[in-house]
């Protein structure tokens, strides 16, 4: 299961995102620096609209939806790659998340202590990325230290294993994340046995008021964030409202719908954070449909149809015969399996086929 990793400074709303996202009180949200110490869990459905869809088609009572982990981690401070504050713990557990949710405070308010005495996003997000470069450079360096001998002999695994940390160091004293570093697929894939902290894709989100989410694009705190990590990070940045998702947890859709369009928003800012996030890790979705169950699957853009098989269960993939095949829009528009047999828009797809967004699947295999 994907694992997202909520991280900013202290005061900034992570614990109340948390709280709202995964609809529970795990998480202490207080005025004070380092309420979280150590990190909360919890799984997160991830809203997606076709499934109602399917199981009208399926007429079955059970769905399946995909789901994200979210890790509330603690506060960062500056100082933390050298120990400061929750420093360690806070990188550590950085380390065992796929993607990071950076929350950034857009919003004033005197009764919200600021850990740096005053509101500037731009300021917090290099604070956060300062650390997170600091301990990686640390981390190359010691990595180029230990395959120095081995490319003095001329092994050329050690020699292409340093070629690609001598790139990321450069851009790490430059003070550029490791994500923005330009690399080979072939170098990604060394590159990724480093584990760097700069190197996870981030989704930023602005934290606005509940009375400024519908005019969040104007905020000029939203608009400072968005140009920044656009041109600096080559990342996303979505709104959303720790306040307002709190104030969700407790009721129904229909209401929740209501709350929302009183506030002159259409949807919540979870959808958009999910969406982001998968866009980000190059992730998608396709499904099972039957009488027994509707479920949503996620794999990786440009995943087979063995591999995607695999996502159930291995047998799948090591005894891969074929998948039976129909687009979410071609199956919806004829209205049946049947009907979509009949107008040759379901096909059977074999080893080299690449799964698309919304695929409806049916695997054959022999093991």
């Amino acid at each position: 299961m994907l694992r997202a990793g909520i991280v900013g400074l202290p005061n900034v709303g992570k614990s109340t995102l948390f709280n709202a996202v995964t609809r529970t009180r795990k998480a202490e949200a207080a005025n004070y620096p380092f309420c979280t110490i150590d990190p909360n869990v919890g799984v997160v459905t991830v809203p997606d609209e076709r499934l109602a869809e399917l199981q009208r088609i399926a007429g079955t009572r059970v769905v399946i939806p995909a789901a994200v982990e979210f890790v509330d981690i603690a506060g960062l401070v500056k100082g933390a790659s050298d120990g400061e504050g929750l420093g360690n713990k806070f990188l550590t557990h950085i380390r065992e998340v796929d993607a990071i949710v950076q929350v950034v405070r857009c919003f004033d308010d005197a009764d919200v202590l600021h850990v740096s005495g005053s509101v500037d996003p731009v300021r917090d997000i290099e604070v956060i990325n300062t650390e997170l470069m600091l301990a990686d450079l640390e981390t190359v360096r010691k990595r180029r230290e230990r395959v120095a001998k081995e490319v003095k002999r001329g092994d050329k695994g050690a020699a292409a294993e340093d070629a690609v940390l001598v790139k990321i160091e450069n851009a790490l004293d430059a003070g550029k994340p490791a994500l923005t570093v330009s690399l080979t697929p072939d170098e990604r894939v060394i590159a990724a046995q480093f584990f760097l902290l700069s190197d996870k894709p981030t989704i930023f989100a602005c934290n606005v008021k509940e009375s400024e989410l519908a005019t969040a694009g104007s905020n000029p705190y939203v608009v400072k964030v968005r140009e920044y990590v656009n041109t600096h990070l080559s990342c996303d940045a979505v709104v959303i409202s720790a306040q307002i998702e709190s104030d969700l947890v407790d009721l129904e859709q229909s209401e929740a719908a209501e709350f929302l369009k009183s506030l002159g928003v259409e949807e919540s800012g979870i959808g958009a954070l999910i969406r982001a996030t998968y866009e980000q890790l190059g992730l998608q979705t396709y499904f099972t449909a039957g009488e027994k169950e509707v479920r949503a699957w996620t794999i990786h853009r440009g995943d087979t149809a063995p591999q995607a098989a695999g996502v159930i269960h291995s047998d799948f993939e090591r005894g891969f015969i074929k998948a039976e095949t129909v687009a979410y829009d071609d199956l919806v528009a004829c209205g049946s399996v049947a009907a979509a047999r009949d107008k040759g828009r379901y096909r059977m797809e074999g080893k080299e086929y690449v799964v698309q967004d919304g695929d409806v699947l049916l695997f054959k295999f022999n093991v």
